[in-house]
């Protein structure tokens, strides 16, 4: 798989070393002793609070550098990907930042770093330091499991624990909030495809129709293969297993909802707004997210950890921090925490329904086809744009049949404007724009007793005026001019729609595109592809013709 790497045996080093040239955060550094000890610490911290050190394998980022900074972590330990850091790595940090009031080290239940920073701990603990260890275990994946793996409710360990310490609690009090903290936090994961380790051969063992629950961070196997649905059913299924683990004892919980790599923000929203829908959502007071907090390189999955609530924990979670990769938290109230704001009142035009028959059926009947046409529309596009034409113009036709008994039919000029209305509102993209701009020109022309042929040209040049396309630009102009010239010109509605079709068909041999997406596709791709919506006009001249 590609990757931009410029070796796998550099890459932890090399991010390190861009993160500290780009982060707004001044005030960090990295241990001399790189890059066998890749350690990033705070050059601003005061030595007489307690030192809190938290790190694991890389892979993981932001985690765990990037939550290093005032209100957070005083250093992260990072070793390669998804390996533990040295005892060694983790002893410089300790004996780096920490003063007499001493250090906490914060750790994922994994066995290499338990390990790897209990050595280390104990090794400061003989030279005279004061070090104390907490193990975070949040992952509910296993009912019962005697080592539940630490996961991104982690981050809440280092939020609420690192105000703290800015707040000047002993070594003691910490310890002992850090490990009552641990008790009150619950995370499991869902993911459609694992991770993959730069250089190493990706392992697809899930199908198109599987997604994996309850997995680790490290790519292991998750707890159970699951179907795949929507993401509604998906995050309900997540927070059955979480509602598992807390019982019905507390009401009051904030969320981390968390990025595993490579979910898209826009669908990271959906699964906000998914478990908005759910019961779960209820308990939930405050939330951190949707973001990249704790990730597993570029898995396709999240998390959702909850804290239950504590007394104090609400104002560690709001304090600001200067780490920019904590996102904040927000107040959360269930669906209630959507704001919606009154629309500015806009002058529509009225329109009474009345009735010919005639067009009534053309419009329908043009509806009718775009509506069937679009699986065709939308696999032309995906050759040469996005692959949304026949979405758009069916979008369009259902919307306009939706409102076919509401329609002006007996007055040409009204009938025009409501159409035009309907594909500004409902139709969407440029070519809901430009269809809105053609029947909005072509109703003021039907106002000064314009015929059909003269009132939809008068559209199309308003169309062109506006779109800045022209006849032989590779774009529905190539299909809708002819068509209407044919028409201006006496011809029938069949031989219109025949030259509109052959219209359509000359795009195939333009090997240049001079507007829309088309225009920034290579010559020998569009070459031989009928432009989309060109084909789009054909069809609905056809469909006219065949109703006359």
């Amino acid at each position: 798989m590609k990757r931009f790497i410029n070796s796998k045996s550099d890459i932890v080093t090399e991010a390190l070393d861009g993160f500290l040239a780009t982060t707004p955060n001044a005030f960090l550094a990295r241990l001399d002793a790189y890059p066998h000890t890749k350690v990033i610490v705070r050059t601003d911290w005061d030595k007489s609070r307690v030192t809190i050190i938290s790190g694991g394998g890389s892979g993981h980022e932001p985690a765990h550098a990037g939550f290093v900074g005032q209100g957070m972590l005083t250093a992260a330990v990072c070793g390669e990907i998804f390996a533990s850091p040295s005892v060694e790595a983790v002893l410089a940090a300790i004996l780096a930042v920490t003063g007499d009031a001493g250090c906490l080290l914060i750790v994922k239940n994994y066995t290499g770093d338990r390990l790897n920073f209990g050595l280390a701990a104990e090794r400061a603990k003989a030279m005279g330091y004061k070090v104390e260890m907490v193990i975070v275990a949040d992952d509910v994946a296993i009912p019962g499991a005697h080592q539940p793996r630490g996961v991104a409710g982690t981050l809440f360990v280092h939020k609420i624990i690192g105000f703290l310490a800015e707040q000047g609690a002993s070594l003691q009090q910490l310890a002992q909030a850090a490990n009552e903290l641990t008790r009150r936090i619950f995370s499991i994961g869902l993911s459609l495809d694992t991770c993959t380790v730069p250089g190493n051969q990706r392992q697809d063992y899930l199908a198109a129709t599987e997604a994996e629950l309850g997995l680790g961070i490290h790519g292991e196997p998750g707890v159970a293969k699951i179907t795949f649905a929507a993401a509604a059913s998906l995050m309900q299924t997540a927070c059955n297993e979480i509602e598992k683990a807390i019982g019905d004892d507390h009401d009051h919980y904030a969320l981390i909802l968390n990025n595993l790599g490579s979910v898209p923000p826009i669908e990271m929203q959906v699964l906000a707004h998914s478990f908005l829908q759910t019961t779960l959502s209820e308990k939930v007071g405050l939330v951190i997210g949707p973001a990249h907090l704790m990730t597993s390189l570029d898995m396709n999955g999240f998390s959702i950890s909850l804290l239950q609530l504590a007394p104090g924990d609400k104002e560690a979670l709001f304090a600001d921090v200067t780490v920019a990769s904590w996102p904040g938290a927000r107040e959360l109230h269930g669906t209630a925490s959507v704001s919606v704001v009154a629309s500015p009142a806009e002058d529509r035009p009225g329109f009474e329904p009345s009735e010919n028959k005639a067009i009534k059926a053309t419009v329908l009947t043009v509806c009718n086809t775009l509506l069937a046409a679009a699986e065709d529309l939308n696999q032309l596009d995906a050759l040469i744009g996005d692959g949304d034409t026949g979405t758009t113009f069916g979008n369009a036709a259902r919307y306009i049949k939706d409102a076919l008994e509401q329609l002006p039919y007996a007055t040409d000029a009204s009938l025009c404007f409501a159409l035009s209305d309907l594909l500004a509102r409902h139709m969407g993209g440029s070519s809901g724009a430009l269809m809105a701009i053609l029947f909005a020109a072509a109703g003021e022309a039907k106002e000064q007793a314009a015929s059909w042929p003269s009132a939809l040209m008068s559209g199309a040049q308003r169309m062109m005026f506006y779109g800045g396309a022209k006849q032989g630009d590779r774009t529905m102009l190539d299909a809708l001019l002819p068509g209407l010239e044919a028409l201006q010109a006496g011809s029938s509605l069949a031989e219109a729609a025949k030259a509109a079709r052959e219209g359509a068909d000359g795009t195939a041999d333009m090997t240049r595109a001079k507007a829309g997406r088309a225009a920034y596709v290579p010559g020998a791709s569009l070459n031989g592809v009928v432009d989309p919506g060109a084909e789009a006009i054909a069809r609905a001249f056809a469909a006219a013709a065949n109703n006359s």
